[in-house]
C-alpha cells in the first residue's frame, strides 16, 4: 500500500546522503519534498502540516547539524514524528467478567461480515472461545455468509434469519454466550452505503442492549481521505474504541492510515492485510512507520514464519542447503509454506533493503509465477525432484506438456535453481548468501 510513498521518500532521503553536511535550506528543500509526497498519499493536510513542523522544528537543531551523520539524523526523525502521529499501540480491552462483547459496525462494503471471522480466528488463536452474531438483518446474504465463514473456521454463529429486529437477535446471543461460558461475543452489524440516522439509531439500542467493551469501525483504507470522514462521523454518534482498516493490501495510497489516528483520536486496532482468514495483523505502529520509511519490518515477518513453518523442518532445509543437498522437492515444500505467510511482494517488502530491490523483479514475479514453478516441479516424478541432472530432453518435454510450461521456460528453472544451489552453499561457507540467491532465481 505505501510503495509510492517510500520510494519518494527514499528518493529524498538519498538525496540528503549524498550531501554530506547539511544546512538550513537542505533541510527545507528536502521536507518540502517529503510535505508533497504525503499529500500524494492522501494523508490529511492538517497532519502533514504538524508532522512537518515538528520535524523541521528537530531537524534545523544542533542533534542534526552538529551531527556526523546528519542524514540519518533526519531520517530517525521523521521516523519518531511518524511514530507520535499514528499514535500509541492499543489493543482489545477483554478485561472484567466474561463474555466480553465486541461490536463491529461501518459502511456497506467496508469488509465488516468477513473481518468478524478473521477477528474470531485471531482471538481463538489465544485460547478465547468466540461466538460469532449475524445481526445484519437488512442483508441476507451477510448472515448466509457470516454461517458459512464460522463453519469454514469451526466458530458457531448465532443466527436468527432477517425478521428479528437486532437488538433482539444480540440479547439472545448474550444470553446463549453466558450459558455456554463463551469469552467473546463479536456483532457483526448492519451498514449502509452512507452514514443514516436509521442505522444510528439501531447501533445506539444495540449498544444500550448489550453495553459492549468493544465498539470497532470497520475501514476501507482504499477510501482514503473519505475513512477519516466516516470514522468521525460513527464515532459522533457511538463512541468508538477502535478501528480496523481493511483492504492495506491494495493499491491504496495509505494516507488514511497515517491519518486516522490523530484526526479522530480513535487509535487502530488491526489491518486487515489480506482476504484469507488469517490475514489480520494487530496494528503496530513502530512496524508501520518503519516500512513506509523502507526500513522493513523484520518482527512481522518472523512471526508469520513463526505462524506458518514448521521448525524441525525448517531446521532440517537448514542443515541440507549447508550441505549443498537442497533439491527440487524441498524446494517445492519450502514454496508451498511460503504461500501460507501472503503475497511474495509483501513478504520482500518486510526484508530491510528489499522494498526497493523488488521494483527491479520483473512484473511477473507474483504469486502466479509461484504457481507456475509450482506446477512444473508437481510435474515431475519424484525421482526427477531429488535429482534432476536425469532430466534429458524427453523428459524435459514430459514436464513441459504437464504443467502447461515450454521447455525453455523448464530449462530456465533448473538453472536458475543450480544457480540458487551454488549460492545456497556458499552461504554455508560465507559466501554471498540466501539474499542474492532469491533475488537472481526471482528476477529469472
Amino acid at each position: 500500500m505505501f510503495e509510492n510513498l517510500q520510494s519518494k521518500l527514499n528518493a529524498v532521503f538519498d538525496k540528503l546522503a549524498s550531501r554530506g553536511r547539511l544546512t538550513e535550506q537542505d533541510v527545507d528543500v528536502a521536507l518540502r519534498e517529503v510535505r508533497l509526497a504525503l499529500l500524494e498519499a492522501d494523508v490529511n493536510f492538517r497532519v502533514v502540516k504538524e508532522l512537518i513542523g515538528r520535524v523541521r522544528e528537530r531537524a534545523i537543531g544542533a542533534e542534526v547539524m552538529k551531527s556526523l551523520t546528519p542524514a540519518q539524523q533526519v531520517v530517525k526523525i521523521v521516523h519518531e514524528e511518524l511514530l507520535k502521529t499514528l499514535g500509541e499501540p492499543s489493543r482489545l480491552d477483554l478485561s472484567g467478567p466474561a463474555p466480553h462483547v465486541v461490536m463491529l459496525v461501518g459502511l456497506q462494503g467496508s469488509g465488516k461480515t468477513s473481518t468478524a471471522a478473521k477477528l474470531a480466528l485471531s482471538l481463538r488463536k489465544s485460547n478465547r472461545r468466540v461466538l460469532m452474531v449475524a445481526a445484519d438483518t437488512y442483508r441476507p446474504a451477510a448472515v448466509t455468509q457470516l454461517e458459512v465463514l464460522g463453519k469454514q473456521l469451526d466458530v458457531p454463529v448465532h443466527s436468527e434469519g432477517v425478521k428479528v429486529p437486532p437488538p433482539e437477535i444480540v440479547a439472545h446471543a448474550l444470553k446463549r454466550a453466558r450459558e455456554g461460558a463463551y469469552d467473546v461475543v463479536i456483532l457483526d452489524t448492519a451498514g449502509r452505503l452512507q452514514i443514516s440516522e436509521q442505522m444510528m439509531n439501531e447501533l445506539a439500542q444495540i449498544k444500550a442492549t448489550v453495553k459492549p467493551q468493544e465498539i470497532l469501525l470497520v475501514a476501507d483504507a482504499m477510501t482514503g481521505q473519505e475513512a477519516i470522514n466516516v470514522a468521525k462521523g460513527f464515532h459522533e454518534k457511538v463512541a468508538l474504541t477502535g478501528l480496523i482498516l481493511t483492504k492495506v493490501d491494495g493499491d491504496a495510497r495509505g494516507g488514511a492510515a497515517i491519518s486516522i489516528r490523530e484526526v479522530t483520536g480513535v487509535p487502530i486496532k488491526y489491518l486487515a492485510v489480506g482476504e484469507k482468514a488469517d490475514a489480520l495483523e494487530p496494528f503496530h505502529p513502530d512496524r508501520l512507520a518503519s516500512r513506509i520509511l523502507g526500513m522493513g519490518d523484520m518482527l512481522s515477518l518472523i512471526e508469520r514464519a513463526t505462524e506458518n513453518i514448521d521448525r524441525a523442518e525448517a531446521e532440517q532445509m537448514g542443515r541440507k542447503l549447508v550441505k549443498g543437498e537442497f533439491n527440487l522437492e524441498d524446494f517445492l515444500k519450502q514454496l508451498q509454506q511460503l504461500k501460507k505467510m501472503g503475497p511474495l511482494t509483501q513478504l520482500l517488502e518486510m526484508i530491510p533493503g528489499m522494498g526497493r530491490m523488488t521494483k527491479d523483479i520483473a512484473p511477473e514475479v507474483t504469486d502466479k509465477q509461484m504457481r507456475r514453478i509450482e506446477a512444473i516441479i508437481n510435474s515431475m516424478t519424484p525421482s526427477e525432484r531429488r535429482d534432476p541432472r536425469v532430466l534429458n530432453g524427453s523428459r524435459k518435454r514430459r514436464v513441459a506438456r504437464g504443467s502447461g510450461a515450454t521447455v525453455q521456460e523448464v530449462n530456465e528453472l533448473l538453472g536458475q535453481f543450480r544457480q540458487m544451489q551454488r549460492l545456497m552453499k556458499q552461504m554455508g561457507s560465507g559466501g554471498r548468501g540466501m539474499r542474492g540467491g532469491l533475488m537472481d532465481l526471482l528476477r529469472g
